[in-house]
């Protein structure tokens, strides 16, 4: 368990132990940690940032907001942003994770300076398994300097050790007793010559040291410990097959790829005493740190992975358009510039953003995620393609691949004229088959909602009688409006009656198309045939009683 103090005048502890995940949350005081900076805290030099995320796994929101912010802080300062692969946990890589890392951010249009495969030749090579002989150089320098130690302790002896820290009074997760610290040199080697496996430990010092954070400002984190029981707090840096730990390869990396600003998530708080002793234990000055607020559902839970912290490429599949998810993702901890926002309800694109962007307009509350502004930028991207005839045309070629076959017979150009129409009323382009399917085909009247609340609260033999009226009298040169107008007063029944019956014949009573502009898109040969086709469904259904 940690005790944070946070300078001059705070104090409070996490209620929770700091657990293997190493996540936590400053929720516990927020009204400390709730204003935004009143200092100035933007770079005013290029700054060199990096995203280092392990490929477990496919890219999520959280990751993409990481990579994004260190991509904005580069970009809007004039400087670089790399990109590192942090996989030396060799048994937790999945296959395809790594690929999926280059695609979700090219597709994001978040490029890198310096890479796996860019510009490796001075600050190379970017995947930390192929760093080994870098880390053993300096981790040898602290075995000679004292600052590390070689670990023999079993796996059955450090879980008695943890589980006995637990169940002090209080409890705590610092559990080492340096049991291994004191070992003489002759017995280190004899041990070495026997081939007896070994970690490699920090020698934590008394205190960590505090650190400042430029949105949190000053921090002081010291783990909790049992003055009656005392125990270490002593990281492991290389674990047994000779890889190193995160915070050792991410310390090293650091200081050599010259990273000037760490943009990272909240949950590594309790992580950076730790990284800071390092950093003073090597002799090297500490990049500067920015921990950003955790992600949470709009009832306020952190977002995990398996609950709704959907991946890049799903969301793709699902019909989100880079640009909005790159939108919506800025806002997650940073607030635009109040003029610029009201200009256009927060709708920013990359350049705009690199533009926007300044560590100043940082928030500290937890960033909720609400997925209905995410649709909300994707109409307004997807509508502003439509409008310009490269792009249009690019989307409407891509979907009638995805829709061929079921729609074996749509054109191109029939499909362009469907998009024209009805554009600006989509949120992603999946809507077009699910909202408007009867553009594309006769409409569906089984299993239709539409139908069945138009059933429940029209007099259907009223509507027969509107159809009978309608039908075979659409021609190329009618006025729908006029023909609806004389039917309702020949009937002696409201027009919305008429428009209803009309759309429940050309539509399946699905809204979204003004009649006039779906009877010009349908043509007048079409619009009789599912007038009639209609009126012999009611009439069957009316005869029947179903």
């Amino acid at each position: 368990m940690w005790t944070f103090k946070v300078s001059p005048v705070s104090f409070f502890r996490f209620k929770s132990s700091i657990t293997a995940s190493r996540t936590c949350s400053l929720s516990g005081n927020r009204s400390i940690l709730s204003k935004k900076p009143i200092r100035d805290i933007h770079p005013k030099q290029p700054a060199r940032t990096r995203f280092a995320p392990s490929p477990t796994g496919k890219l999520h929101l959280g990751s993409l907001r990481t990579a994004l912010y260190n991509f904005l802080l580069a970009k809007s300062t004039g400087g670089q942003f790399l990109l590192r692969l942090e996989d030396t946990d060799q048994k937790r890589l999945v296959p395809g994770a790594e690929k999926n890392i280059y695609d979700s951010l090219s597709w994001c249009g978040i490029s890198y300076d310096e890479g796996p495969g860019v510009n490796e030749a001075e600050h190379g090579p970017f995947r930390q398994s192929d760093r080994t002989a870098i880390y053993q150089k300096y981790i040898a320098r602290l075995l000679s300097s004292g600052h590390a130690y070689r670990c023999f302790c079993s796996k059955e002896r450090l879980d008695g050790l943890r589980e006995s820290a637990q169940n002090l009074m209080p409890p705590t997760t610092v559990s080492y007793d340096r049991n291994c610290a004191h070992i003489s040199e002759n017995d280190i080697q004899e041990r070495l010559k026997r081939g007896t496996p070994y970690t490699i430990r920090l020698k934590s010092p008394e205190t960590y040291p505090g650190f400042t954070d430029l949105l949190h400002g000053s921090l002081n984190m010291q783990p909790q410990v049992n003055a009656i029981d005392k125990r270490f707090d002593d990281p492991i840096l290389v674990k047994s097959d000779s890889l190193p730990t995160y915070h050792f390869a991410n310390v090293v990396d650091d200081h050599l790829m010259e990273i000037t600003h760490v943009v990272r998530g909240e949950e590594w708080l309790p992580s950076t005493p730790k990284h800071i002793a390092l950093y003073e234990a090597f002799g090297w000055a500490p990049p500067e740190f920015i921990h950003i607020p955790l992600l949470t559902s709009t009832s306020d839970k952190k977002l995990s992975k398996r609950k709704g912290d959907a991946d890049v490429m799903t969301l793709r599949e699902k019909g989100v358009l880079p640009e909005a998810l790159i939108n919506f993702s800025a806002l997650f901890g940073w607030s635009p510039p109040r003029e610029e926002a009201a200009k256009n309800h927060e709708c920013f694109r990359m350049q705009d953003l690199i533009r926007l962007f300044n560590l100043n307009n940082l928030t500290k509350g937890n960033a909720k995620v609400d997925e209905k502004k995410l649709w909300f930028f994707n109409k307004q991207y997807l509508s502003q393609r439509l409008q310009d005839p490269v792009q249009a045309d690019i989307i409407a070629s891509d979907l009638l691949q995805e829709l061929h076959p079921s729609f074996p017979d749509l054109k191109l150009c029939r499909l362009k004229q469907i998009l024209n129409l009805v554009g600006s009323s989509l949120t992603t382009v999946k809507d077009l088959q699910a909202n408007f399917h009867y553009l594309l085909s006769k409409p569906q009247f089984e299993n239709n909602q539409f139908v069945r609340d138009f059933i429940q609260k029209q007099d259907l033999r009223q509507v027969q009688s509107v159809l009978q009226q309608l039908q075979g009298q659409v021609t190329e040169h009618s006025d729908l409006l006029e023909l609806i107008d004389r039917i309702a007063q020949n009937a002696g029944i409201r027009k919305n009656v008429v428009f209803e019956a009309a759309r429940f014949a050309l539509a399946a009573s699905i809204p979204g198309v003004k009649l006039p502009l779906l009877v010009d898109f349908l043509g007048a040969e079409e619009t009789n045939t599912r007038v009639e086709e209609a009126l012999d469904r009611l009439e069957l259904s009316l005869s029947t009683g179903t």
